[in-house]
């Protein structure tokens, strides 16, 4: 059975499963549907379009499913889904999708710190953290495991690779590479996310072949389609080695370097 209190208002149409917490002064939109086992603590807002998995954590002031911040939208019939075991902090804000692509996902075991803001149409892996304050635009991509810190800016259409380290304060327009650290101002590549690869059990001749693969790709010289191809001529294919090559192909932004 599930716990709310008497001063939060639920809509007749909003589904609740089971085991839930929902505090004082939550407001659920009609249309809205909750799993199981969810806390909202007091003053968590879900709006139409909101569907949430099961076992996550909302914080006060939480706003999940507003309407885009987007002028080209008109009303569109979109959703904004929230996977497992989340912790989305104080004042997250997550809005639903566009036309675009019909909806906003985060995915599973993310942390969402306070402040940070994710705009329509964005899709966000899973194991992510994503610093205080930090503002994803309309239409971006993070893969798993990547790691954003406070106050970053990602520019919309961008693409972030996973295990990918961003420093705070950095703001980019283009996409950054899987296992890359990232910072300055300009954006910059700052070398291998060595520290995280080994925490997250990388082996020490994966993080080489990966090392090696970015100096070939970073620092020779040619034309990017041929240092490719020396890539999987020179560097042991694996498909961590072969997720960079296609995260390079299908980088329609270019990458930092």
């Amino acid at each position: 059975m599930s716990k709310i209190s008497p001063l939060a208002y639920i809509h007749p149409d909003a589904v609740i499963g089971e085991n839930c917490e929902i505090g004082a002064f939550c407001y659920i939109d009609k249309g809205v549907v909750i799993g199981d086992n969810n806390t909202l603590m007091n003053s968590v807002t879900m709006l139409y379009g909101t569907r949430v998995g099961n076992g996550n954590i909302f914080f006060p002031g939480a706003v999940i499913g507003a309407i885009p911040q987007d002028l080209k939208f008109r009303g569109e019939d979109t959703t904004a889904e929230i996977g497992d075991n989340n912790k989305i902090r104080e004042n997250v804000t997550i809005n639903r999708g566009t036309a675009a692509k019909g909806k906003t996902v985060v995915g599973s075991n993310n942390l969402l710190m306070e402040g940070m803001h994710v705009a329509h149409d964005a899709l966000i892996g899973n194991g992510c953290i994503i610093g205080n304050s930090t503002k994803l635009a309309g239409e971006i991509v993070i893969d798993d495991n990547a790691i954003l810190s406070a106050g970053v800016l990602m520019h919309q259409f961008c693409r972030v690779g996973s295990y990918t380290m961003v420093g705070g304060g950095t703001r980019f327009s283009q996409n950054i590479l899987p296992y890359s650290l990232v910072a300055r101002d300009p954006a910059a590549f700052c070398g291998l996310n060595t520290v995280g690869l080994r925490r997250r059990g990388f082996d020490r001749q994966l993080i080489d072949n990966i090392h090696m693969t970015y100096q070939i790709l970073l620092q020779s010289t040619g034309k990017l389609n041929d240092l490719m191809e020396r890539v999987k001529n020179e560097i042991p294919m694996s498909p961590e080695i072969q997720y960079i090559l296609d995260f390079i192909k299908e980088s329609t932004r270019g990458f930092i370097r």
